[in-house]
Formats: C-alpha cells, sequence, structure tokens
C-alpha cells in the first residue's frame, strides 16, 4: 500500500506553457522557429541592449484570443505587460516581460473524462509572455568546464494557461493536459510540440488530510515536457510528501526538478512568491487593448474543436464513441478520415481501415496524417470498391500496401494486377462443385447437420481463387450444392 493511502487527498493545478504558432516573436521580427544554429535568430530587442524597444506581435495576439475563446474564457477589453524580475544567465534583460494581476483572459475550463466520469476542470487565467533563452550544458568548445547561453528562444511568444487546483490525482493532470494539448492543437493556436519544448507543464502538488478544506504546502515541479514524465513526477510527489507527513516532518515549500532516469523528483529552489518577482507595468508597452468586434471576428474564426467533432461524428456519421475518440485524437487524423469517408460514402468501414491499416502506418513509420503516402480520397475509393463488390476485403488489404508503396490508385492496381473479385455464379459454381466432389466425408457431415464444415470448402473456395471470390456469394453457392441430396 503507498504512504498515506486513503487517509490524504491529493490538489494539483497545472500551469501549461504553449509557444504560438508565429513566424517571428512576441516583441521582434526575428524567427521564432526551432533547430537554427545558436545565436542565429536574436536582435537588440532579444537581448535587452539599451535603447530597443519591443513591438507586439498582432499575430500573437489573434492565437492566444482564440485559445482563451475556445476554452471558454472571458477575454478582458484590457490587459498589461509586466516586468518580471529574476536573474538567470538566459534572461538577458534580467526581467521576462509577462503578465501579471491584468492578464489577457480568466475564468474558463474544459472538460476530462475521470474513472468516475466526467469533470470539468477550471482553468483560472490565461496570460501571454515571452519565453527566455536557453543553457547549453554540451555540443560546443569548453562543454566540460562551462555552459553556453543560445538566445534563440529568448522572446518567443508564449501563452501560459493555469488551471485552477481542481485535479485531484496524477491520472486525471496528463488527461487534463492531452485535453489542452489537443484543443491548442484544433484551434491552430500551437502545434504543442513537447519533443521541441513547444508545450510544456508545471504541477503544483499538494496533499491534504481527506475531508479537510484548507490546502497543503505547494510544492511545483517544473518544466515536464512528455506526458509519461508529467504522471510519474506527479505520482512521485504525492508519494514523498505523504511519506514526509506520515514520519510526523514537514513538507517545505520549494520547486523541484524531476529526474527521469531516478524517477524522482529533486530541489531546486525555494519556492518564490509573486511579491518576489517585483512586477510592475511595463513602461516600454501601453495596455493591451481589444474591442468586443475584434473578439468577435476571432471567435467566429474558429474551427471545430474536439468535443463538438466527437459528438457529430457519433450523431451524423453513426460512429461508435470508441472510434470518434481514437479519430479525433489529432486535427490532421480527423481531416484525413472525413475526408476519405466522403469519397467512400461509407463511415464505418473507412474508420475501420483508418483505426486499422491506416495508424498502424503511421505508428511505424513517424509521419503527419497530412504526409500520409496515400491521399484520403484514395482510401476512400478503395473502400468504395470492396463495398461495390469489385474486390475482396482480403484483396484489398494486398492493394493497399501496393498502394502505399506506389502512390498508384487503387483501380489502377486492381487492372493492371487482375484483382478483381470474382461475383459471377457460374465461375464459382463448378469450382466449388469440384471442392464438394473431393470431400465426400466432409459432405456426409454437412448433410447430418455439422454445418460448421462449410467454413472449411468456403476457405478452399477462396484458395482454388487465389482469393478473389466473393466469399459471400461462395458460401450461398456451396450451401445450394450441398442442399441437394444425392438421387
Amino acid at each position: 500500500m503507498s504512504a498515506g493511502e486513503g487517509v490524504y487527498e491529493t490538489v494539483i493545478g497545472l500551469e501549461c506553457h504553449a509557444q504560438l504558432l508565429t513566424r517571428t516573436k512576441l516583441f521582434c521580427g526575428c524567427r521564432a522557429g526551432f533547430g537554427d544554429a545558436p545565436n542565429t535568430n536574436v536582435c537588440p530587442v532579444c537581448v535587452g541592449l539599451p535603447g530597443a524597444l519591443p513591438v507586439l506581435n498582432r499575430r500573437a495576439v489573434e492565437l492566444a484570443t482564440r485559445m482563451a475563446l475556445a476554452v471558454g474564457c472571458r477575454v478582458n477589453r484590457d490587459s498589461i505587460f509586466a516586468r518580471k524580475n529574476y536573474f538567470y544567465p538566459d534572461l538577458p534583460k534580467g526581467y521576462q516581460i509577462s503578465q501579471y494581476d491584468r492578464p489577457l483572459a480568466q475564468e474558463g475550463g474544459l472538460e476530462i473524462e475521470t474513472a468516475s466520469g466526467r469533470k470539468r476542470i477550471g482553468i483560472e487565467r490565461i496570460h501571454m509572455e515571452e519565453d527566455a533563452g536557453k543553457l547549453l550544458h554540451e555540443g560546443f568548445r569548453d562543454a566540460a568546464t562551462k555552459s553556453g547561453v543560445d538566445f534563440n528562444r529568448s522572446g518567443v511568444p508564449l501563452i501560459e494557461i493555469v488551471s485552477r487546483p481542481a485535479l485531484s490525482s496524477p491520472e486525471e493532470a496528463v488527461a487534463y493536459a492531452e485535453s489542452l494539448r489537443e484543443i491548442l492543437q484544433y484551434a491552430g493556436v500551437s502545434d504543442a510540440d513537447m519533443e521541441k519544448g513547444n508545450f510544456r507543464c508545471d504541477g503544483n502538488v499538494s496533499i491534504r488530510p481527506r475531508g479537510a478544506s484548507e490546502l497543503g504546502t505547494k510544492v511545483e515541479i517544473k518544466n515536464l515536457n512528455s506526458f509519461r514524465f508529467l504522471g510519474r513526477a506527479l505520482a512521485y510527489e504525492v508519494e514523498r510528501q505523504a511519506s514526509l507527513l506520515d514520519a510526523g516532518s514537514r513538507v517545505a515549500q520549494e520547486t523541484r526538478l524531476y529526474d527521469p532516469d531516478a524517477d524522482e523528483t529533486h530541489p531546486m529552489r525555494s519556492k518564490e512568491e509573486a511579491h518576489d518577482y517585483r512586477y510592475f507595468p511595463d513602461p516600454d508597452l501601453p495596455p493591451l487593448s481589444l474591442s468586443a468586434e475584434q473578439v468577435d471576428e476571432i471567435a467566429g474564426a474558429l474551427p471545430e474543436l474536439p468535443k463538438a467533432k466527437r459528438g457529430r461524428f457519433v450523431a451524423e456519421l453513426g460512429l461508435p464513441a470508441y472510434d470518434a475518440q481514437v479519430l479525433t485524437s489529432s486535427r490532421s487524423l480527423a481531416d484525413f478520415f472525413e475526408a476519405a469517408a466522403r469519397r467512400s460514402g461509407n463511415p464505418k468501414a473507412t474508420s475501420n481501415w483508418v483505426m486499422s491499416d491506416v495508424l498502424r502506418k503511421l505508428k511505424e513509420s513517424p509521419i503527419a496524417p497530412e504526409a500520409f503516402p496515400i491521399a484520403p480520397e484514395a482510401l476512400g475509393e478503395l473502400v468504395a470498391l470492396v463495398d461495390q463488390g469489385k474486390v475482396s476485403g482480403k484483396m484489398a488489404k494486398e492493394v493497399f500496401e501496393k498502394m502505399y508503396g506506389s502512390g498508384e490508385s487503387a483501380a489502377k492496381i486492381i487492372e493492371r494486377e487482375g484483382l478483381t473479385q470474382i461475383s459471377d455464379p457460374a465461375v464459382i459454381e463448378p469450382i466449388a462443385r469440384t471442392i464438394v466432389e473431393a470431400h465426400p466425408d466432409l459432405v456426409a457431415q454437412y448433410r447430418s447437420g455439422e454445418e460448421k464444415v462449410l467454413g472449411f470448402f468456403v476457405g478452399q473456395v477462396m484458395k482454388a481463387t487465389q482469393g478473389q471470390a466473393n466469399p459471400k456469394l461462395a458460401r450461398e453457392v456451396l450451401v445450394r450444392i450441398l442442399s441437394v441430396s444425392p438421387a
């Protein structure tokens, strides 16, 4: 049994940072790309040289507002950029431009699926801020004794999404973060690529005696950049705090880092309070004002979001809830399925193909659905040909593999390789009679009531026709032949 199991309640809040999908940084024209050589995307604004003035990126404001609306936040008509003062080598100005007491948006929320049903998690605020630089500890001369600083990320536009302390377990926290990332991607706000650091979470964890109303001492775990690490770090921290309280010790308010190799958290620094950062309005930036018309325009451009899309797939396309959940796991996969289903006219059959063959290929080769070698319309055509009886389901699997390797259409491959399904009873009947005559003992078993042997005969017909016989028709022909008693 885990330490404190049943004795304590877990309370978790997440602060999730997402890089906005802009070409340039938040306050200058430098490229906001990833993977460029260190310190190649920098300018006087990025590194805080005297006299350099920030100019707010309009596109970043639009994207941040789009996310706020997607999760039901109230967008404030006026918000203020503030200076968050602290010293760290990757922060060239000695402060970070962020928002504090007057953020862009407040009071939203989203629903997650928990073990006991659906649960709404409140979002306290969404604010805009610039990213810091990055410390480098390898890959350059003298790395063994020195740290390098790359300012390419300095000034990259972020939004920070702060949840209410309403998550009751690491599993709920992971479900919330996954849902948030899904919405960011659907809304076109961020690619939320965790491997590139474009979506990362800080977890605030405390425990309290079960039934208590006052929160326990909060511990922050910084920079969790995978859902697996998020769940493991939070679980470890809950267990650590419970063990401390069980032993009569106190939990220190601090910031910790997660070590995935040891599967432990370690102290980083004592936890700061807001006053430690000495926030004050940035004198170089005027208040950000958004009119009702601007907010309405951004709201009108919102795409269909995951929850609504799942509901439509079930209600309009007749898909099971499970299929809808899988197919909407990413916007690109949902778009691929919809395009294929429109061409096939059979949503459920198309869903089966996407959930099995397409996802298998995507897993084998890490590519995005939009780069899949088979166009969705081409997959839809293959599904339609199966429905029309032009090719058997078994042969369609072979055609799919050839389409994947060549990019050719299903119809072209079927015609060239003679894979058309045999749907003429006059062709199937003599083949079936030959097989029946070769197995009189099984014929006798069938006629004595052992109908399961019919499967053997169907299999033999499929084998004799190299899988091209229509299996339903083959079964019908065989039943007719076998049902005729010998004279």
